[in-house]
């Protein structure tokens, strides 16, 4: 039987990233010791305000459709929040509610693109976007960043790469997987070149609470950007809730209505008691929150330490996020090879580089989703497969 063109579209080296992590199931599954860092998907559990919430929502009876566009007090509080974050002047309004950022980027672009719009993106970019955009017929153009500068865009490069056909650009701050954030100025820049040119930006925000480095910084907020930006964050990480599948997106009024004719035709609105619960992680001061962002702070500082003067390993320091870039291309393999060695020899489960795009190639990136304790025996095993692949070498 026939399949749409659309299957050919979704898939490619962003679908076959997962392989090796699927390969660290089986092997769990079957009695291996294995330590998995090749998700981001946090350690921690939901905080139990949170969970009682949707419980006491589901108790309630809260099990039938919701809004469309999601809870009208849902969307104040994330208005609310946004506009004390990054000054920006938003309302309920400007604020619909989509099954995780993944969803709200998805949904952004199938209203933003159409077959043969030139999209930019800023390398290296998570593994889904290609898809995503492959979806919609666009052509993703990526911008290839340097590990020398931290991963950080260069807006010349941008510059360099806007043509007649470019329609929008998305950026990923902090991003993902290199943790690189981007600095006022660098926005400006990039600013500057959106209104110039005419172009939407997409903005992936879903880091932005675990940024270590610096100010975060919402390009909405900038002059002549809130008319062309769709911001996109959710509570998966900062809140460890990735399996609540609840995100949104910030945007113009007007887009916020296209996103809610879209949800009409593929969701028809997220569960009452999943918005319930997100309103309490909003609205309260949970101390568990602060304690997940401080964890994953000494998580970043012990991998980079344990690993800084390794013999064939160069770990760089992340600004922000939930995981670690190590160059591996001393130990004389590939990222993928390095990665498929380090699973099947050592137990232990990263993701290679390439999947991210080529400006990561030969470097693996290190989830930091498990305790220190684990996470310093990872960092041992990683160090003696590094040495174990260089002794070889001068034998």
């Amino acid at each position: 039987m026939r399949y749409s063109a659309l299957t050919q579209r979704i898939a490619g080296e962003g679908a076959a990233a997962w392989q090796i992590h699927d390969r660290a199931l089986e092997l769990r599954a079957e009695g291996v010791d294995i330590l998995l860092l090749s998700v981001g998907d946090p350690d921690f559990d939901t905080p139990l305000p949170i969970v009682h919430g949707a419980i006491d929502s589901l108790l309630a009876g809260d099990t039938h459709y919701s809004e469309v566009r999601g809870r009208l007090a849902l969307r104040k509080l994330i208005a609310d929040r946004h506009r004390r974050r990054s000054g920006q002047a938003v309302d309920a309004d400007h604020v619909i509610i989509m099954p995780g950022a993944q969803c709200a980027v998805y949904s952004v672009a199938q209203c933003l693109l159409d077959p043969g719009d030139e999209v930019i993106v800023a390398e290296p970019m998570y593994v889904t976007y290609e898809g995503v955009f492959g979806a919609c017929g666009a052509t993703v153009v990526p911008v290839p960043v340097r590990p020398e500068n931290g991963f950080r865009v260069d807006p010349v490069d941008v510059a360099a790469r806007i043509t007649p056909k470019t329609r929008a650009m998305l950026l990923n701050s902090p991003n993902n997987p290199s943790g690189a954030s981007l600095s006022l100025l660098i926005w400006q820049e990039l600013a500057a070149l959106c209104i110039r040119h005419d172009l939407w930006l997409i903005s992936d925000e879903v880091y932005s609470d675990l940024l270590y480095e610096g100010q975060h910084v919402s390009p909405a907020s900038l002059p002549g950007m809130a008319e062309r930006t769709a911001t996109i964050n959710s509570l998966s990480k900062s809140h460890a809730m990735t399996g609540w599948r609840i995100g949104w997106m910030i945007g113009p009024k007007s887009l916020a209505e296209h996103l809610v004719n879209l949800s009409l035709s593929m969701l028809f609105g997220l569960p009452d008691f999943v918005q319930k619960a997100a309103e309490i992680a909003l609205q309260s001061d949970l101390p568990e929150v602060t304690q997940m962002r401080e964890e994953y702070r000494l998580r970043r500082d012990l991998v980079c330490e344990r690993l800084h003067g390794c013999p064939g390993l160069y770990p760089i320091r992340p600004d922000g996020g939930m995981f670690v870039m190590v160059d591996v291309r001393q130990t004389g393999l590939g990222a993928q090879a390095f990665a498929e060695r380090l699973l099947e020899g050592y137990g232990v489960s990263v993701l290679a580089g390439e999947a991210f795009g080529p400006s990561a190639a030969g470097h693996i990136r290190i989830g930091l989703v498990v305790d220190r304790v684990k996470l310093a025996d990872a960092c041992a095993r990683i160090a003696l497969c590094a040495a174990q692949l260089l002794q070889a070498r001068s034998a």
